[in-house]
Formats: C-alpha cells, sequence, structure tokens
C-alpha cells in the first residue's frame, strides 16, 4: 500500500483538477447566458490607440479592419518609438487606401520607461480627442461591430473599462499551434473561473483595453505602469481597485500568431507565468491544483498503472475535453480546436512543467530582449549587470558629452505625421 502512496496523492490532486474543470464548464455556461442579455446603444466619440514595434503576421489586414467600423465617430492613432520603424510603411498604404478614415502616426522619441509599448501610449494619450480610448496590439484583427459591442457597456457611469477575449490563428509551426490551443481551451478557461469565483473581472486583456477618460484619470494616467511587464494587467486591476467595474463582453476578436519554434513558445509560455506569478500570487500557486489531466496521468505512472488510476485518468481526460469544447469552441469560437485536440496532453504536460520552472528565475524573453522580472517591474539582464560591476565608481561624461545632450534634449517632443 505505501508503494502506492505517491500515485494515490497525484490521483488526489487529479480529483482537485477535476473540481477547476466543474468550474470552468459552469464559468463558461454563466458567461453565455449573460451575453443573451439585451445590448444597450451606446456609441460616443472613442480615439483607438496602437503602438507599434516592427512588422507582426497580418498586421496591415489587422489595421484595415479597424478603418470599416460601423461607428459614427472615431479616430484612429498609431505610434512609433523611432521614425524608421518597419511598421510605418503599413501605415503609410493604409492612409492612401482609407483617406477618409482619420489616422494619425506619431513618433514618440522618449524612452519613459522598460516597457517601451507603455511608454509610447503615455506619448500618444494626449494626442486623444475623445473621452473614451480604445487600446489594442498591432495584430488584433476585429469584426465591423467591434467599437458598438465594445463601447455599449459605457452606457452605465459604474463602468471604467471594458476587455474582450480572442482567438489566436496559429501558424503552421508546431509551437504555434500548441500555442494556439492554449490559448483557447486554458487561458480563458482560467479567465472565466476567475470571473465566477471572484465576481466578476478584476483585470484586463491586452486584445483590447477600452476605457474612459475618468477611469484613467483616477488611477494617475499610464505613467505609473511604464516599467510592468503585464501593463494591461495592471490597467484593469488599477481600475478595479479605484472602484469602477470592468466587463468582459462576448466579442471574440483575432490575433495571428508568429510561427513559433518550440524554443519560442517555451519562452513565451515562461514569461506568460512568471508575469503571472508576479501579478496574482496567490492565485498562480494555487493553479497547481487546476492540472488534473497531468495529474491523471503522473498517478497512471507513480501507481504502476493500478486499477484505480485508470478511472481518475478517463475522467480527468473526458472533462478536460469537455472544457475544451465549451470554453474554445463555444466561446472563444475557435474552429481548429476540433482538429488539435489531440495535442492537448502535451500542452496540458508542458504548462505544468512551466508552472515549477517558473519559480526558478526572474528571466523573461519579449520582443527578442532579456529583462530581469521583479515585482511584476522589468529592466533589462544587461543594466542588471552593469549594477554589479563598479557600482561605486562614478561615471565620467566624455568631453562635449554634456552639452551634446543639453542640446539633444529639446528634440525629445512627440512628432505627428497625418
Amino acid at each position: 500500500m505505501l508503494n502506492q502512496l505517491p500515485g494515490l496523492v497525484a490521483a488526489v490532486l487529479a480529483v482537485c483538477g477535476m473540481g477547476f474543470y466543474l468550474l470552468c464548464l459552469w464559468s463558461a455556461r454563466t458567461f453565455l447566458r449573460d451575453s443573451r442579455k439585451p445590448r444597450p446603444e451606446f456609441t460616443p466619440p472613442v480615439s483607438i490607440l496602437k503602438p507599434l514595434r516592427g512588422v507582426d503576421p497580418q498586421m496591415y489586414e489587422s489595421f484595415a479592419s479597424h478603418c470599416v467600423q460601423d461607428y459614427p465617430e472615431y479616430e484612429i492613432i498609431f505610434g512609433v518609438n523611432e521614425a524608421d520603424d518597419p511598421a510605418v510603411d503599413a501605415v503609410r498604404q493604409l492612409m492612401r487606401e482609407f483617406p477618409s478614415c482619420p489616422v494619425k502616426l506619431l513618433v514618440c522619441p522618449e524612452v519613459l520607461g522598460n516597457n517601451r509599448k507603455t511608454s509610447n501610449l503615455v506619448q500618444m494619450l494626449p494626442h486623444a480627442q475623445y473621452g473614451h480610448v480604445i487600446i489594442n496590439d498591432s495584430d488584433i484583427y476585429v469584426p465591423p461591430d467591434y467599437l458598438r459591442r465594445v463601447m455599449a457597456p459605457f452606457s452605465r457611469s459604474e463602468v471604467g473599462m471594458v476587455t474582450c477575449p480572442y482567438n489566436g490563428i496559429a501558424a503552421p509551426t508546431f509551437g504555434s499551434k500548441l500555442e494556439s490551443i492554449g490559448i483557447s481551451t486554458d487561458f480563458f478557461a482560467g479567465v472565466l473561473a476567475a470571473r465566477q469565483i471572484e465576481n466578476g473581472i478584476h483585470f484586463a486583456l491586452g486584445s483590447t483595453l477600452a476605457v474612459s477618460r475618468t477611469a484613467l484619470n483616477a488611477i494617475g494616467g499610464l505613467e505609473p505602469m511604464v516599467d510592468y511587464l503585464a501593463d494591461d494587467f495592471e490597467a484593469g486591476n488599477r481600475i478595479s481597485k479605484a472602484g469602477f467595474e470592468v466587463v468582459l463582453v462576448d466579442l471574440v476578436v483575432e490575433t495571428h500568431l508568429p510561427a513559433y519554434s518550440f524554443r519560442q513558445f517555451f519562452d513565451h509560455q515562461m514569461r506568460w507565468a512568471r508575469s503571472t506569478r508576479d501579478s496574482r500570487r496567490q492565485g498562480y500557486i494555487g493553479l497547481l491544483l487546476t492540472f488534473g489531466l497531468p495529474w491523471a496521468m503522473i498517478s497512471v505512472l507513480l501507481s504502476a498503472g493500478a486499477w484505480w488510476s485508470w478511472p481518475v485518468l478517463a475522467l480527468a481526460a473526458l472533462l478536460r475535453t469537455a472544457v475544451a469544447f465549451q470554453v474554445g469552441v463555444r466561446v472563444v469560437h475557435d474552429p481548429s480546436v476540433v482538429r488539435r485536440l489531440w495535442l492537448l496532453p502535451l500542452r496540458d504536460l508542458i504548462a505544468f512543467w512551466v508552472w515549477f520552472a517558473s519559480f526558478a528565475g526572474r528571466q523573461v524573453h519579449w520582443r527578442g530582449e532579456v529583462f530581469i522580472l521583479e515585482d511584476g517591474k522589468i529592466r533589462p539582464v544587461h543594466t542588471a549587470e552593469r549594477e554589479l560591476v563598479n557600482e561605486a565608481e562614478p561615471r565620467k561624461a566624455k568631453p562635449g558629452e554634456a552639452e551634446r545632450g543639453e542640446a539633444e534634449s529639446g528634440h525629445d517632443k512627440v512628432s505627428v505625421h497625418w
């Protein structure tokens, strides 16, 4: 009996995970039921802010989807850190093909923090002329009724932010397919479970951050978040703590995932995991009890295939599949879930391993750079290394450097291109 004890412990943890699967099924059912409520007609003018850096898959098509909105009044503001950013050509093309759509292109030269995206947004925000702002990533593709459905909840004054789910369309690579099925069947299952047990959403998703100026001003704007990795989580969490409601609407947008290699997929998962570890510490530790299928597989192994371990595995697999269909197909509307269902066990085992590995370090990879993550904030690895070398030795300015810095400081202003 004692030799089967590790298998029994794993089976108990699998049962805990199955309880989480049941919670996900109930949460998805509740979300779908709430989505059937009548949607108010509320269409205030809105400014769409899109910070850019480099070229993403299907970027131009995503830009264009914002220019054909069935909405009375809006503007689109793009922001780059450097005038020669490769994304500028796509914005220029957009201006030519949609001359009636109000589009601005801003060059935001100042680096206000280690999160370049938020740094750009801080410099873009003063150019937004309307009382509501939507922030979304460059690769987000939206339907024609996007603005109508996202802005509708603001008809209630207590709503400070609106966010929405997204469907990750995979590239042909294996890593991209693993990423896609994880987003549709695991990530959003967790989001819906959090909505259920926490009586609402108290964070936001980077696919859409729609916010009122009133709520944004209440949290001191975006400036306090220029060093945070999970800027979307921070914005939603701070707005919720300020007394405003954060709403998750039933609109699903799309993003085309990069052609991740397996290593790139793993690095991305590790960045997400360590970011969540710092943002939601207690909830992240509790994730250990949500891995129903991996624990059931481990139970079979540790018990040497004991008869009682197989029903546990079968039930865990059945409930995990049910969650994949309920959330991935019915909520996120991802048709690829069915044909990629065979990837679920492998993807869940990788997530299980990433959870443990996330506690072993603080490095994260983001857009080709490596950062140190500490209490939710990031700093480049090379900066951290320099701090350990010659700390006591002050840096001496080179001849003429001070004068040159003073002369250049006058150029650190946002330039506007129409």
